[in-house]
C-alpha cells in the first residue's frame, strides 16, 4: 500500500488512525495516538527467526487484527509483548512505560491482558473460582494475612461481586458454581475474555478468540469484542476468519515469515498484493485493480455479506456507466 493514501476512519469512531493522513499507508505507518509501539523485535529459534518486526504501533482505543498464514508468528509475537517468552533483540512500550524484560504478571498488572488460542481455565475450579483468580490486590494470597481473614474478606466479597456481574455479561452465571472443565469450548472462550476484565485492563490482547467455536456463539463473541471497544478499551486480536476481520476491525496488521508486510484499513489491505501474496495466494493472478478482482477474492476469503453486497453494487454501476 506504500503508493496510496487514505483518510478514512471508522464508522464507528470518527477520529482519525493514522498520525498523517496524507501519508502513504503501509508497514510501520505512525498512529495518531498508539497505546503500544514495538521497535526491531526479533525472535530466533535456531536458526528460524519467528518475529522480525521493524517497527509497528497498536492504535489506542481502536480494534486491530493481526492476520497472517499459519506460522508467520503471530502468537509468538503476542508471547513476547505478553512477556510469555523472550526475544533476541527489541523493545516495547506500553502506554509510554518500557516492558521489554518485564515478566507477564507484572505485564498483566499494568493493564495489558491476553487470552489464548488454547483456554487456560482450571478445569477443576469452579466458574466463579477461576473468575476471582483473575482479580488483582487479594491480600489474602499472602500466607501470613491469610490468617487473619479480617483483613481480606471485604475485598474477596467485592471480588465476588464484580465476578458475578461479569459472569452475567457473559450468560455464564448460571454456570458459576460448576465445574470449568463441564463448559463447552465456546463457553471456556466466553469465560477466558470474562476473567481477563477481572483486572480491569486497558489493552485486551485475544488469539483466535473463534477457534473451535460454536457458529451459535460466534456472534456472542463478537458482541463482546465490540463491548471492550465501547468500553473504552483497546483490543489487538489474532484471527484467520476474514468475516470476522471485516465486521469488527477499525484496523489490520498483516504478518508474514515473521514480518509485518502490510498495514491499514480491513478492505484496503484485503486489496494489498503483498497480502495477496503472502496470505491469500490463490490470486496471484487477479487484477486488484478492477472490481472484479475484489469482488472475486472478498468472496473466496470470506468477507462480511455487507462488504460483497457494496462491491457488487460498484459494479453494477460501472457497468452502467460503460454502457452508457
Amino acid at each position: 500500500m506504500s503508493d496510496q493514501t487514505t483518510t478514512q476512519t471508522t464508522a464507528t469512531d470518527a477520529a482519525p488512525i493514522v498520525a498523517d493522513p496524507a501519508a502513504p499507508i503501509g508497514p510501520g505507518v505512525r498512529k495518531a495516538d498508539p497505546i503500544l509501539v514495538a521497535d526491531g523485535v526479533m525472535r530466533q529459534f535456531g536458526g528460524n527467526v519467528a518475529v522480525d518486526v521493524e517497527h509497528v504501533e497498536i492504535p489506542r482505543g481502536k480494534i486491530t487484527a493481526l492476520i497472517g498464514p499459519n506460522g508467520a508468528g503471530k502468537t509468538t509475537f503476542f508471547n513476547l509483548l505478553t512477556g510469555f517468552d523472550r526475544p533476541n533483540a527489541g523493545t516495547w512500550t506500553f502506554d509510554g512505560s518500557d516492558l521489554a524484560g518485564v515478566p507477564s504478571y507484572k505485564v498483566a498488572r499494568r493493564g495489558m491482558v491476553r487470552t489464548f488460542q488454547l483456554t487456560k481455565s482450571l478445569g477443576l475450579l469452579s466458574v466463579l473460582e477461576n473468575m476471582r483468580l483473575g482479580a488483582t490486590k487479594q491480600l489474602g494470597e499472602r500466607f501470613l494475612p491469610s490468617l487473619m481473614p479480617f483483613l481480606w474478606s471485604k475485598r474477596e466479597a467485592e471480588i465476588t461481586e464484580k465476578a458475578m456481574e461479569l459472569l452475567a455479561r457473559f450468560k455464564l452465571d448460571t454456570k458459576a458454581p460448576d465445574y470449568a472443565a463441564s463448559l463447552s469450548g465456546g463457553q471456556r472462550k466466553l469465560l477466558e475474555m470474562a476473567r481477563a476484565l477481572m483486572s480491569d485492563p486497558t489493552l485486551v490482547m485475544l488469539d483466535e478468540p473463534m477457534a473451535g467455536v460454536n457458529p451459535a456463539l460466534t456472534q456472542s463473541l463478537l458482541g463482546h469484542i465490540l463491548g471492550l471497544k465501547e468500553n473504552g478499551m483497546t483490543v489487538l486480536f489474532v484471527e484467520h476468519d476474514m468475516h470476522m476481520v471485516q465486521t469488527i476491525a477499525d484496523w489490520v496488521i498483516v504478518m508474514a515469515e515473521g514480518k509485518v508486510v502490510a498495514e491499514g484499513y480491513p478492505r484496503e489491505v484485503m486489496s494489498d498484493q503483498a497480502v495477496i501474496d503472502a496470505y491469500l495466494g490463490a490470486h496471484h493472478d487477479t487484477d486488484l485493480g478492477t472490481l472484479t478482482g475484489q469482488l472475486a477474492i472478498a468472496e473466496d476469503v470470506g468477507v462480511s455479506d455487507e462488504l460483497i453486497e457494496q462491491i457488487e453494487e460498484e459494479l453494477e454501476e460501472e457497468d452502467q456507466e460503460a454502457g452508457k
